[in-house]
């Protein structure tokens, strides 16, 4: 890690801060940088969950706005109210599935709300923007799919196939036109895939635990072969604290988990994980899997070269995905309250009981 930060963090903007990552972030981060203010906005679409802040809603240095980051209105008041330093760029639509049916959605929040998030970033720092930084997190599925050797890196050029691999390689652009044409301070990380607590159940590994405690059929895309390397949730936490500290302005990271496995052996193996801590027959939730007709432009593998971000910041993952995926599972096997909660969309209740009166 270099010497000394490259950025000071004072008041920051994190956008999507109830949804996965951006609650792991806040849950980490809110506690251990108590003179750090933290100025959540979320729209709270159906994988925004306040009830995964409960631990830190009351904390002095964190407030929760709810409003959406494509209205360039709302975005320009908090802006005014707020003396940002720092913006954290999480909020995205995700899911492949869901842009494959509704892509408008995902060109609005994703490419839209990042370019209106640029323009308030702009206006609001002008020319005096010492110590300022706008860091977008964003995705490896934004160059396209790899064949059976080689991995991503900074030369890889962007390839996108789906609605919202598209939807955020179009953000990419944007963030790095801002930097060139404005000079704003930014900085890009494209992660591969995420897992770990907090995560909505319409995602693979969530699914495959919650189907595995119902007994019901897993489905898994045509043979199951598409590869993806995985990275634990606070393993990219992690990532994103040492970059917005020491990584360069204008830079570009690339974030993996050295976790590649197809997507039926990491079913196999999120299954007997969920046999073993259940004490039932090992490899019996085996035969819940259940092969379904593949994904339109289904990307055939992802895989990440993480060696810039370990050789110029120094950090590297410290779950390996065996370990990261058998603490996923007691994670979700003792949290069945809030699985439940999620599933039947009681979470969606707690903002107004609790931020009514507010």
């Amino acid at each position: 890690m270099p010497a000394a930060p490259t950025h000071h963090p004072q008041c920051v903007l994190v956008t999507g801060g109830a949804g996965f990552i951006g609650s792991n972030f806040l849950l980490k981060m809110v506690p251990r940088y108590p003179d750090v203010r933290f100025i959540n906005v979320d729209k709270l679409t159906y994988a925004g969950n306040l009830l995964n802040l409960q631990s830190i809603e009351d904390a002095p240095n964190y407030v929760f706005v709810r409003a959406d980051i494509a209205d360039r209105n709302a975005v320009l008041r908090l802006f005014d109210r707020y003396r940002f330093t720092t913006i954290i760029h999480f909020a995205a639509e995700s899911h492949v599935d869901r842009s494959i049916l509704a892509p408008l959605a995902f060109v609005e929040s994703n490419t839209l709300g990042t370019v209106v998030l640029l323009e308030a970033a702009r206006r609001a720092w002008g020319d005096s923007s010492t110590d300022r930084r706008f860091f977008h997190v964003s995705t490896d599925e934004v160059f396209g799919s790899l064949g059976e050797e080689s991995c991503f890196t900074l030369d890889t050029p962007y390839d996108p196939h789906s609605p919202y691999s598209a939807s955020k390689a179009a953000a990419d652009h944007f963030v790095r036109a801002y930097a060139h044409t404005y000079g704003l301070p930014v900085t890009i990380s494209n992660c591969s895939n995420n897992y770990g607590p907090y995560q909505f159940p319409e995602k693979l590994i969530p699914l495959v635990i919650n189907n595995a405690l119902e007994k019901r059929a897993i489905p898994v895309y045509g043979t199951g072969q598409n590869v993806r390397d995985w990275l634990h949730v606070e393993d990219h936490c992690e990532a994103i604290d040492t970059m917005l500290q020491y990584g360069a302005a204008g830079a570009t990271y690339l974030v993996g988990g050295h976790g590649e496995r197809t997507n039926l052996d990491l079913v196999r193996l999120v299954l007997d994980l969920v046999d073993e801590e259940l004490g039932r027959i090992p490899e019996s939730s085996r035969r819940l899997i259940t092969f379904v007709s593949d994904r339109p432009g289904h990307d055939f593998r992802y895989a990440i070269d993480a060696r810039y971000i370990r050789e110029t910041l120094g950090w590297q993952p410290r779950y390996t995905l065996n370990d990261g995926l058998r603490a996923t599972v007691r994670w979700y096997l003792s949290h069945r309250e809030w699985l439940k909660q999620v599933l039947d969309a009681s979470y969606r209740t707690y903002y107004e009981t609790q931020y009514a009166n507010r």
